[in-house]
């Protein structure tokens, strides 16, 4: 029962942690401003980790990889000590830890972008106006824009976010396999 209880709050933990750094990875990426609630809240409580990696780790044609490196290196960490957690015996190599943890970012990659559709749907049902809007909005135009060339909005309902959902779901399919293969199972 401990061991399960230190599992979760491990997991939890470390999932909580990368999924900010992810956050703020993808804001830097995309452009998105940091200048309000969700950005500021991102960059408070991911400083301590970004600030040192940033000393050694410069970034690369505009992306942060400080923060990408962080995020991964956590995730890393987290695999590992979940890995010692429950035994050498069942644990894979270090360097299938380390693929498995890339793997988990871009399937956390996916989530956040899930996560921003569904909510950007929302406030543009429920208050269009709101101060977050462009946040969401700045995080999905990317993705949405080559689907909203294929499929128009049809009676003015936009069903582009519902076709970029449902293939971001047939995404994870393959990534859930990938990881099941390179981590034996973990």
């Amino acid at each position: 029962m401990f061991q399960q209880i230190l599992h979760f709050l491990i997991e939890t933990l470390a999932a909580f942690f990368v999924y900010l750094l992810l956050a703020r990875f993808h804001f830097q990426w995309l452009r998105v401003p940091f200048r309000n609630q969700v950005g500021e809240f991102i960059v408070v409580t991911t400083n301590w980790i970004v600030q040192p990696a940033r000393r050694v780790i410069p970034p690369l044609a505009g992306l942060d990889l400080a923060t990408g490196v962080a995020a991964w290196l956590l995730q890393f960490a987290a695999l590992v000590t979940l890995g010692a957690l429950v035994g050498s015996g069942a644990m894979p190599g270090i360097a299938a830890l380390a693929l498995v943890a890339l793997i988990d970012l871009l399937r956390f990659s996916i989530y956040i972008l899930s996560f921003a559709i569904v909510v950007q749907a929302v406030l543009s049902w429920v208050n269009p106006h709101t101060p977050v809007g462009p946040v969401f909005d700045a995080l999905t135009r990317p993705f949405l824009r080559p689907v909203r060339r294929l499929v128009p909005p049809i009676a003015n309902i936009d069903l582009s976010p519902l076709l970029l959902l449902i293939v971001l779901q047939v995404l994870l399919i393959p990534v859930w396999h990938l990881r099941a293969l390179a981590g034996g199972g973990l």
